[in-house]
């Protein structure tokens, strides 16, 4: 049974948050993720980082400037996830706004893979551009830079993946995580960075009298799609990060938001004045990222470049049947996956390596996600390459998800370091990255996975803990004290709060055939509950890991607890 670990709480932070008017529950929270002065919540434009110590951006916005001014054609290379989507969106509307000529590709993900390679390079040369444009990849594509070189386009990368031990011959790198890069938010997504190269470009633009006579182009009218990205590709949300999310919420919530993110608000059953982050990582993103899983993120980035309402909700609408699709197919796997853990048992591995044959590549990622939160290991999911690529020809295509203990990057490098022939080719960071092998190398590539997260784990490490904001007092457990926690921006590194008591159960009734929807009583106190996935009665006392939420029904607002976790109370 996993132990519950209350965060603590350092006195003198809680104490400073409450003299600067914090209410109660919200300092306690702030105060245990670290904030010790009022000011780290300062989520205005005023304290962004400014881009002058990110690496190379000064000098990419002036070979931008240059390419403008020459009319030169640029081309996008995306990545088929919701960074990629929402960053080739912000590159695209940014540098048309600044007079530039782009267009954008983003590869399948089934016939080319990921990132810039050879082949995608020779697809783009076919619309005859001068400069390529990476977004969200590219760091460690040397072989397709050295292809762009050879056919005679420039190629300006903008990623923020770990690098590995060459970079590429391109022409300008911008990535905060490059050797050399002393900008301090190493935490930037894809579309962070491209946002921060507008930054620079509208500098360098200026500085050159570009708008003298027309109007500056508002740069934080992309912050929708910046606060989307970030979001969804589940990066730390350091100061930096919780700015550029925060100022797109409120753009979003005031109703200013592009076209596409309120069409896919729509079909999500959300309203924009009352989205949240968790809106943009649990319902917004998963049907963005659903185009690259199962189709064609060009389809994704289409309903983010439209400016037209009934394009953008025909494309949603497109998007949202791919999600649901998408769901079943996970159903399914996960299924599968469960089926065939129960041969071994999972508490004897430091990692867990599982290939189907009947997986599907686009959904590996969520899969392994999912089984890395049930067995709390370092999970690798494999699938059969699918696509037209004849290099692809008995390969497996892994997707990894890791937990906190293993920085799943560097373990994978490691294992290729002492097995220079097992993996063909790999990338990512901590928490996620991918990788391709021969399928016929499986068993030995288990072998060797399992060997390296023994010695960089222990057994302390894949010990199940679920952290908590401790006890709510019975008196913060209100709709007002929901609200204020709805409106901050959580997500990694920055958890959204969840808290534990004790309560007796006092109803309980299942809904929708797979939901329990509880009244539970504290010192007499009456609240409306949920648990959701579970659909067997409760004992009728427990002791419950819990998250405050608002619930709207028939236009009216109730403070409803979301079960997360819950163990009986014994005598």
């Amino acid at each position: 049974m996993p132990e519950i670990a209350p965060r603590s709480i350092p006195a003198s932070a809680l104490q400073h948050l409450l003299d600067n008017g914090y209410a109660s529950a919200l300092a306690k929270v702030f105060a245990a993720r670290g904030i010790t002065d009022s000011q780290q919540l300062d989520t205005s434009l005023a304290g962004l980082l400014p881009f002058d110590s990110l690496k190379n951006a000064r000098e990419m916005a002036r070979l931008l400037a240059d390419a403008i001014a020459a009319r030169k054609r640029l081309l996008v290379i995306a990545d088929y996830d919701a960074d990629g989507a929402t960053a080739c969106a912000v590159a695209v509307r940014g540098l048309r706004s600044f007079g530039a000529q782009i267009d954008f590709i983003v590869p399948n993900r089934f016939e080319y893979g990921y990132g810039l390679t050879p082949e995608i390079v020779q697809l783009a040369a076919e619309r005859k551009p001068d400069i390529l444009l990476t977004v969200d990849n590219g760091i460690a594509s040397v072989e397709g830079v050295a292809e762009a070189n050879r056919l005679g386009m420039q190629v300006f990368v903008t990623d923020h993946h770990l690098p590995g031990d060459t970079l590429p011959d391109a022409a300008c790198i911008v990535n905060p995580n490059q050797p050399g890069c002393a900008f301090p938010g190493k935490h930037l997504a894809g579309v962070g960075v491209m946002f921060y190269v507008l930054l620079a470009l509208r500098a360098e633009l200026r500085a050159r009298g570009a708008f003298t006579e027309r109007p500056e182009p508002r740069l934080a009218e992309l912050l929708d799609l910046v606060a989307l990205g970030t979001v969804a590709d589940v990066v730390k949300l350091d100061q930096n990060n919780r700015i550029l999310v925060q100022q797109g919420l409120q753009r979003i919530r005031a109703g200013r938001a592009c076209t596409g993110i309120n069409a896919l608000l729509h079909v999500a059953g959300k309203k924009p004045e009352k989205v949240s982050s968790q809106d943009l990582g649990f319902t917004v993103g998963p049907r963005l990222n659903a185009a690259g899983r199962l189709d064609d993120m060009s389809l994704g980035i289409d309903c983010l470049l439209a400016d037209d309402a009934a394009t953008a909700t025909q494309i949603a609408a497109k998007l949202d049947a791919l999600n649901r699709e998408r769901r079943g197919i996970e159903a399914g796997m996960q299924d599968s996956a469960l089926a065939a853990l129960e041969q071994i048992d999972a508490r004897d591995n430091f990692s867990l390596a599982l290939f189907d044959e009947a997986w599907h590549q686009g959904v590996i990622g969520i899969l392994a996600s999912r089984l890395k939160d049930k067995f709390h290991r370092p999970v690798i999911a494999f699938a059969r390459a699918q696509g037209g690529n004849s290099n692809s020809h008995g390969e497996l295509k892994g997707s990894g998800r890791s937990i906190s203990a293993l920085h799943l990057r560097d373990a994978l490098d490691l294992v290729s370091k002492r097995h220079p022939s097992l993996i063909k080719k790999f990338g990512g960071h901590a928490a996620a990255a991918g990788l391709s092998i021969a399928e016929a190398d499986f068993e030995n590539f288990v072998t060797a996975f399992e060997q390296v997260s023994s010695e960089l784990l222990n057994a302390s490490d894949l010990a199940q803990c679920i952290e908590t904001d401790g006890a709510l007092e019975h008196a913060e457990m209100t709709l007002d004290v929901a609200r204020l926690l709805d409106e901050q921006v959580w997500g990694q590194g920055f958890p959204a709060p969840q808290f534990n008591n004790d309560f007796a159960v006092q109803n309980q009734r299942v809904v929708g055939e797979k939901h329990l929807k509880l009244r539970l009583s504290a010192r007499g106190k009456l609240i409306e509950a949920i648990l959701f996935g579970h659909n067997e009665p409760l004992p009728e006392q427990i002791h419950a890991v819990y998250s405050l939420s608002v619930n709207e029904y028939n236009g009216t607002q109730s403070l409803q607890l979301i079960i997360r976790h819950w163990q009986q109370i014994e005598g």
